[in-house]
């Protein structure tokens, strides 16, 4: 969002500054720093929540000496890990990027996963959790869709063996790649 922004700012208010966002290198500095202050800031305070709402782990009697030391220990911590990828990927990524929508998608799909796993766990008190079967079709239907996506989609470019001239043909004034395509017509920028 973030990055939008201050491209509108940067052409039609020339903010002094706001190119800074073209950056890729400046954007993902900046993901990486809020994205550590999520996890560093808001983690302590979701565990303590979690904590207080007795959401945590009953272990197993398997006889093992120090198992009981994991009691409590607060599950669901993948909430902290979705905050701090989801938080800074909206603010600073190209939000039309085909492989940042699908990365975002993978997370949510991922994470409804594991939050199914530990829901099963907590709630509905079954300590196996979610069956290694459903994970598996999850992940493998994941996969599928990925797979699909990346064949399939117009914005996904493989390119093999690009020479330094074919690179400079291919690179517009502004610096964006330019799709190569039988109709020139037809070609756009990848973002």
């Amino acid at each position: 969002m973030l990055y939008y922004l201050f491209t509108y700012l940067e052409q039609s208010v020339n903010v002094p500054g706001a190119g800074l966002f073209q950056f890729i290198s400046f954007r993902a500095a900046m993901a990486i720093l809020v994205s550590v202050f999520i996890a560093l800031f808001f983690g302590k305070r979701i565990i303590r929540i979690l904590q207080r709402q007795q959401i945590g782990e009953t272990v197993r009697e398997l006889g093992l000496q120090g198992e009981h030391s994991k009691t409590g220990t607060p599950t669901m911590g993948g909430i902290i890990l979705l905050l701090a990828i989801f938080i800074p990927t909206l603010l600073f990524a190209k939000l039309g990027n085909v492989y940042i929508l699908l990365s975002l998608a993978a997370t949510v799909w991922l994470g409804i996963i594991g939050f199914l796993d530990d829901y099963i766990k907590n709630f509905l008190n079954n300590k196996e959790g979610l069956a290694g079967r459903f994970k598996l079709v999850g992940q493998i239907g994941l996969g599928l869709l990925v797979a699909l996506v990346v064949y399939f989609h117009s914005d996904v470019v493989i390119r093999e063996h690009v020479t330094q001239e074919q690179y400079e043909e291919l690179v517009a004034e502004n610096g964006d790649v330019q799709v190569v395509s039988k109709n020139p017509e037809k070609a756009e920028p990848v973002y």
